[in-house]
């Protein structure tokens, strides 16, 4: 008897000291299926992405980047992207990085850099994306030579492949599991709906009932079926 009243006090202990966690207040996921030259997604990624790192909102947010979009696989293995090989190029090194730097706010400021680039139509200039050291790049142009990258691609082909619904354009936003269509750019107000903690400050000052039963269709896209660069990597 005094064995068990024993355990039971230790549990209750265990019970009333672990830190609180709230069902509801969990991150809400946020995922984009992109590719690196397509100028709607570059503009995304720098013009309203990039504020859910200004703003604090990414403290609510588990932000996953899939750089893949439009590309297919061929009958002989190789990958063709919808902008030419220097999109084959950008979409593995962009792959590379997210790997190399797991944390989201690493690889973030690295892509948002080189979107910038793409943006400013500069994107040949990459590599003056790298602010650490000459290990960084060591460690990408390793991740590529030894084909790496090609693995990181074909599984981001496979989860883009699997969307449902199927994905028809880019960039792809999808929050919550729910697709976000031509709205992607209310991006933030479907976060803030879709949070259920307390309001970040960032929520406060958008019309987040404004989205209830609202189809925009405002945000410019890259259809699948789009001419392509005659290319491949």
């Amino acid at each position: 008897m005094e064995l068990l009243r024993s355990k039971l006090l230790f549990c209750l202990t265990v019970i009333f000291l672990a830190p609180l966690r709230s069902e509801g207040s969990k991150k809400v996921p946020v995922d984009l299926y992109y590719e690196t030259l397509c100028p709607y997604c570059s503009n995304f990624i720098v013009n309203q992405l990039h504020q859910l790192f200004s703003n604090g909102l990414i403290d609510v947010v588990d932000l996953h980047l899939v750089p893949y979009g439009n590309a297919r696989i061929l009958a002989n293995g190789t990958i063709e992207c919808q902008h030419g090989p220097y999109e084959c190029f950008l979409n593995a090194v962009e792959a590379c990085a997210i790997d190399i730097w797991p944390d989201v706010h690493a690889h973030f400021r690295y892509i948002y850099c080189v979107e910038s680039l793409v943006v400013k139509h500069e994107y040949t200039e990459w590599e003056t994306c790298f602010t650490k050291s000459s290990t960084d790049i060591q460690r990408l142009a390793e991740c590529y030579n030894n084909g790496n990258w090609k693995k990181l691609e074909l599984q981001y082909e496979a989860e883009t492949s699997a969307l449902q619904p199927p994905h028809k354009y880019v960039p792809w936003v999808v929050v919550n599991g729910h697709p976000l269509y031509e709205n992607y750019e209310d991006v933030q107000k479907y976060i803030c709906r879709a949070y259920q903690g307390t309001t970040p400050e960032a929520c406060k000052s958008l019309d987040v009932e404004s989205l209830i039963g609202s189809r925009n269709h405002y945000g410019h896209v890259t259809y699948m079926d789009e001419v392509r660069s005659a290319t491949t990597s």
